[in-house]
């Protein structure tokens, strides 16, 4: 059955009425959840599957943003705590295998939660390199201030995922580490000169272009197009995305419904595919809003659909794997790192 080209959230714990006449008719290629759809493992494996179901589509890909720190929407009493990435960042400079080794494992385990529920999809890494005076919404969640740091650390994240069947979303390509205001509310502009970008930004993502898919970033970058966010900037996604990173996989939005962008939520949602995404993604559950989406969506078809089906075709069953060890291990590197920040 064809696909619609966007991701959608849902409202709560299970789906409405509306929710399911909506999926059945709209046909969003995947889904996407939040700390409102959680309550307990048996609830979010019934909801996962039932969006499924409706969708008609065993294999529609679920999203979540499970980092660890500020960003986890699994969390106790069912789900363990996980560390952000900045732990990951102090053991690396206290030994880089370390850093690795802590960023690989917390990856594994959180793929391991994933799996269980029959989520499939992170978004995660992210290749941010945050500037002191940026927005603290990026903050202790980036793997440091290195591009290349930053890449290595990312690269162990995508591992530990991948190695535990779920597959990575890199974001927020090209960088949200020098953004000045949170994109939920507000749209930052960058005047950075374009070569030191190259040096660093776009750096920290370049060698992570071979992943399938990757989220924008709502950020204008005045030196590449003083006019529009990457997100909705054809020559951003053209020149830079697709040329200088050299990403080549499944390209999807930040969230629609953030306010750094202008405009209705068709006017985001017509501007997202005219830029040059594959995909877009709105989260908020809102259904009107997910009507508008839905109606200013195209068929996924022609090379999107080729990304689409190559990144589903990446993901590889989980390997074999001791949880009890992993999370034993990664609590003693955690420790490490705790004592080597005091």
């Amino acid at each position: 059955m064809s696909t619609r080209a966007f991701i959608t959230g849902v409202s709560g714990t299970e789906l409405t009425a509306a929710e399911r006449e909506f999926i059945r008719s709209e046909r969003p290629w995947g889904f996407i959840l939040f700390k409102r759809n959680v309550a307990t493992p048996a609830q979010v494996a019934a909801l996962v599957a039932e969006l499924r179901a409706v969708a008609g589509a065993a294999d529609a890909p679920v999203l979540i943003d499970q980092e660890g720190g500020r960003v986890q929407r699994l969390g106790p009493p069912h789900w363990p705590v996980y560390p952000p990435g900045a732990v990951f960042s102090t053991l690396y400079d206290t030994d880089s295998a370390l850093g690795l080794t802590a960023a690989r494992l917390s990856a594994r385990l959180i793929a391991a939660d994933l799996a269980d529920l029959g989520i499939t999809v992170d978004c995660l890494p992210l290749a941010d390199v945050p500037v002191p005076g940026a927005d603290a919404v990026i903050g202790n969640r980036a793997y440091g201030t290195s591009p290349d740091k930053v890449a290595a650390i990312a690269r162990a994240v995508t591992d530990g995922l991948e190695q535990g069947g779920v597959l990575p979303v890199l974001k927020h390509i090209p960088g949200h580490g020098r953004a000045t205001a949170d994109t939920h509310f507000k749209l930052p502009t960058v005047d950075t000169a374009r070569d030191e970008l190259e040096r660093t930004d776009f750096a920290a993502f370049r060698p992570l272009a071979g992943l399938s898919m990757a989220m924008t970033a709502h950020v204008v970058f005045s030196a590449v197009d003083p006019a529009h966010p990457a997100t909705t900037s054809a020559t951003m996604i053209a020149q830079v995305i697709r040329g200088a990173i050299g990403f080549q996989g499944l390209l999807m939005s930040d969230d629609v419904s953030m306010n750094a962008l202008a405009g209705t939520i068709a006017d985001r949602t017509r501007a997202i595919f005219a830029a040059g995404c594959d995909m877009a993604l709105h989260c908020n559950g809102n259904i009107e809003e997910m009507r508008e989406v839905a109606g200013q969506t195209p068929e996924l078809s022609g090379r999107a659909l080729e990304r689409a089906n190559a990144a589903l075709a990446a993901r590889k069953p989980p390997q074999p794997f001791d949880r009890t060890a992993a999370r034993t291990e990664l609590d003693a590197l955690i420790a490490r790192a705790n004592t080597a920040s005091a």
